[in-house]
């Protein structure tokens, strides 16, 4: 059994691997770097596919037998009956934590004066009306984090995304893990109180819109304007410290965040991909120096997805959930 564990977590690090260099890459270079990485053609990555094809195959196949291993301990009765209980206590906290989450969220953008992410600072946006944009900004995070005139707050917000929307255009897509919690918390489905009709979508509308601006970065980033990623990689010599041609690195981080996206969307896996996604985004964090507020919501609906577990809509919690019995990872 003990070997079987080990040989379990060796798969996950060696799955995991390439996504080290999935930080968001326009944290992590110069507007200069970013402005030549985008004006450059994006190389193709079917041909990297081609050129690496035995690491390719290597490692898709170690991916898929990590995910059945994982699959198959998730829904074992034994593994069950032994956390179910404890996964069943801690399912109420996750609809406070989704909101405490976007609440900081809306306070560190106040602070930092930018909106959502560094490369979408406040003055150019909104000029001379920053210091009650600001002002709007406090207000909203603290009235979502205490849970007062919410849906009120949320409108506002919602406000602030569609103008976000109307100067930034498909790039908000990056951001739609905000729209989610807005969306959840406007329609007043945020604490999810049983009984509540709408109670039920608050989970598949998070879930949803975080899968989205998942895919959507990582396309973004490394496959439209791969140069980003390759970019990455080579200024901190991710190629030489994980030893993978750097093409090849950019490709198999562009997989990985999309099937980590796509399993969130569809309800496959949701603690382990919850938990595998925090792992690697802390040691992202760490390694690139980032700054840690932006990445305030990428870390608090995973951890609320963690809490949470399975929802009815989710593939997982409509095959596999029976009774008070659900998936563990």
């Amino acid at each position: 059994m003990k070997k079987a564990v080990v040989f379990v977590f060796f798969c996950i690090g060696i799955f995991s691997v390439s996504s080290v260099a999935g930080a968001h890459e326009v944290y992590v270079l110069s507007p200069m770097q970013i402005t030549q990485a985008i004006g450059i053609p994006p190389f193709d990555m079917l041909v990297v596919a081609k050129e690496n094809l035995g690491e390719f195959t290597f490692w898709a196949f170690i991916s898929i037998l990590v995910v059945f291993l994982i699959f198959f301990s998730s829904i074992s009765r034994w593994l069950e009956k032994k956390f179910d209980p404890f996964l069943a206590r801690i399912k109420k906290y996750a609809p406070a934590i989704c909101r405490v989450t976007v609440g900081v969220s809306f306070l560190a953008a106040a602070y930092y004066q930018a909106s959502y992410g560094p490369e979408l600072p406040l003055a150019p946006a909104y000029g001379i009306f920053i210091p009650a944009v600001t002002f709007a900004l406090v207000v909203i995070g603290l009235l979502m984090i205490f849970n007062f005139w919410t849906r009120w707050a949320a409108f506002v917000a919602l406000c602030f995304f569609g103008y976000a929307v109307y100067r930034n255009g498909w790039y908000m897509l990056t951001y739609t893990n905000y729209l989610g919690e807005i969306i959840v918390l406007l329609l007043g489905i945020e604490i999810f109180k049983v009984g509540k009709k709408l109670s039920q979508y608050g989970f598949l509308v998070i879930r949803v819109c975080f899968g989205v601006s998942l895919i959507f970065a990582s396309t973004y980033a490394k496959i439209v304007y791969n140069n980003l990623g390759l970019f990455t990689v080579e200024k901190y010599h991710l190629d030489k410290i994980l030893g993978f041609e750097p093409h090849f690195l950019v490709l198999g981080a562009a997989i990985i965040e999309i099937l980590i996206g796509t399993f969130i969307i569809l309800g496959i896996e949701i603690r382990f991909i919850s938990a595998f996604f925090l792992f690697w985004l802390t040691l992202s964090l760490w390694f690139f120096g980032e700054v840690v507020w932006p990445h305030i919501i990428l870390i608090g609906i995973p951890v609320a997805l963690i809490c949470y577990g399975y929802d009815k809509y989710s593939i997982e919690g409509y095959f596999f959930k029976k009774g008070g019995r659900e998936p563990v990872l």
